[in-house]
């Protein structure tokens, strides 16, 4: 069966920041760059799974104090009460602002779980070059990216409430610890999936 032939078996290479198809460094210039960003020419990023597996794995011990810790202290009328993400989403769901618990359950718990699966797969195979699923593997790993611009939305609603809120003389709500471990899970698991070389997907041999 016939395969279509690699980048570097036609001598060029992708440019890893920019996407600029280059031609492939020779052995005695390992440190070409590329002519548009100026970045170091690699076929593979070194040690990135490595990288990606230490910056998830700090990222899932950041999502425990990020649930465990209230995100919003809130006082109304001179009775204040902490928040966490749960007991957020209950409220909202119990006073029937059923949209906005919905959001802040999505943002908040779904889409993180799903970014540690996502990326711990993508790890786990990039290490034994399966050849199962490439296509939606690549396609799973572009959800992540496109997904983590807006994964700072719950961090984005508690600065907007507190900042609206402070307007009120007889209201008053805080940030609390829990969204800054909220917001280092976001930028972590960013940071993963950027360490996380997607061509290794495609690297063993073709079927």
């Amino acid at each position: 069966m016939s395969t279509r032939p690699r980048a570097l078996e036609l001598g060029v290479i992708g440019c890893h920041t920019c996407g600029l198809v280059c031609a492939a460094p020779s052995p005695a210039n390992q440190a070409a760059r590329c002519p548009r960003c100026g970045e170091v020419l690699h076929a593979r990023r070194s040690d990135g799974v490595s990288r990606a597996w230490a910056l998830l794995l700090a990222a899932m011990v950041f999502y425990i104090p990020a649930n465990m810790l209230p995100v919003m202290y809130t006082d109304m009328l001179g009775h204040g009460s902490n928040s966490t993400i749960c007991t957020g989403i209950i409220e909202f769901w119990k006073a029937g602002s059923y949209g906005i618990a919905l959001v802040i359950f999505i943002a908040s718990v779904a889409v993180p779980c799903a970014k540690f699966l996502i990326l711990g797969m993508q790890l786990i195979t990039a290490r034994r070059h399966p050849r199962w699923a490439r296509r939606e593997r690549a396609r799973l790993y572009r959800l992540v990216e496109i997904v983590g611009y807006w994964s700072m939305l719950d961090v984005l609603v508690v600065a907007i409430v507190a900042g609206l809120v402070k307007f009120k003389a007889l209201a008053d709500i805080e940030p609390r610890l829990g969204i800054l471990f909220f917001g280092g899970v976001v930028i972590l698991t960013m940071l993963a999936a950027m360490q996380f070389d997607p061509r290794l997907i495609w690297d063993g041999n073709e079927t």
